[in-house]
């Protein structure tokens, strides 16, 4: 099957979510499981205004899911172990008929991290595609979908230490990724960049997913995360970034990071890359922040003519991750 995956900004029939029910996602205390429902349903209750949503939620969590969610966002039942469907869903790509189908790759917790579980996760791709009645891909690859961005004409961001990664792929090349996300997701061109950011190393970390990096804004335009302050470790990450960028004959976009530096574990790695575009509007991490009115005026010079919705952040990324690694898009056919 020769199929594409579209670039995010194509119309979407629905985004997909996944309710945050046990472990460290949620927390241990009440104040930290407060905190936890109120920023994914957030973010759902934000996109829904512009495009359906479709929460998947474990069944002993339906209820108060439902206190929380938007009446508009529609929830299906299933075992979760996590709540990050960027990376345990399925990637929807077109196929040359128009249809929509779906990648199923190997999730294995971020490369089998000591303290993820994944048993349930990696059901979840294709729950949804039997739920949606679309076709399935499998993939042998161990990969997420934080690990990719695309422009939609074929051409896909990577980091070397997450598709390369022991964990993930051992013994894998850059030419095998590269055959495989051709095959899956019909990239004709993969941009390797070295790394992901500083905060991504730490131990509820992906180890580099590009997300939060550089993504594409159209098909030749790529925003990245600009630290400029030079006591940050990602200072000179952003610099390698820009210069991975331009040298692919990219056209690089700096978006600042926040002025904030540090939180309570050490160096933040809040980025306004880490984005979802869904259908007349953006959502974007919000950190409370004078770096918030920045970003909020780069993307809307990205993204013309849609909405650009601010939506808190920080307990997502005290979690690990971003508003782009609990959505994934399902294109419109």
């Amino acid at each position: 099957m020769s199929a594409v995956m579209p670039a995010e900004w194509e119309p979407h029939e629905r985004t997909w979510m996944a309710w945050p029910s046990n472990g460290y996602t949620l927390g241990d205390t009440d104040a930290e499981i407060l905190e936890a429902r109120t920023a994914w349903s957030a973010v759902a209750n934000a996109i829904v205004r512009f495009e359906p949503v479709t929460m998947v939620v474990t069944p002993d969590d339906v209820a108060v899911a439902r206190e929380f969610l938007d009446d508009r966002v529609q929830i299906i039942e299933a075992p979760l172990d996590d709540a990050w469907m960027r990376d345990m869903g399925p990637t929807f790509v077109r196929t040359e008929a128009g249809d929509i189908a779906g990648v199923n790759w190997v999730f294995n917790g971020w490369g089998a991290q000591e303290w993820a579980s994944w048993e349930n996760d990696a059901r979840i791709a294709t729950r949804i595609l039997e739920d949606t009645r679309r076709d399935r891909i499998d993939s042998p690859m161990v990969n997420e979908g934080g690990g990719i961005h695309v422009n939609g004409e074929g051409t896909v961001l990577v980091t070397r230490t997450v598709q390369l990664d022991k964990g993930r792929n051992p013994g894998w090349t850059e030419a095998q990724v590269a055959a495989e996300l051709a095959r899956t997701i019909g990239a004709r061109r993969v941009v390797w960049f070295d790394r992901g950011l500083t905060r991504d190393y730490d131990e509820f970390g992906t180890r580099g997913h590009i997300d939060i990096v550089a993504c594409f804004s159209d098909a030749t335009t790529v925003l990245f995360h600009d630290q400029t302050n030079p006591n940050h470790p990602d200072f000179a990450i952003s610099a390698q970034t820009r210069a991975t960028i331009e040298a692919a004959g990219l056209t690089a976009v700096p978006v600042p990071a926040p002025d904030t530096l540090r939180d309570d574990e050490g160096w933040v790695d809040y980025s306004y890359i880490n984005h979802y575009i869904c259908n007349g509007a953006v959502i974007l991490c919000a950190f409370g922040d004078p770096g918030d009115a920045r970003a909020k005026a780069v993307l809307e010079s990205a993204y013309p003519g849609r909405d650009i919705v601010l939506v808190e952040a920080r307990p997502l990324f005290a979690r690990g991750g971003g508003i782009h690694c609990i959505t994934q898009q399902q294109p419109a056919r």
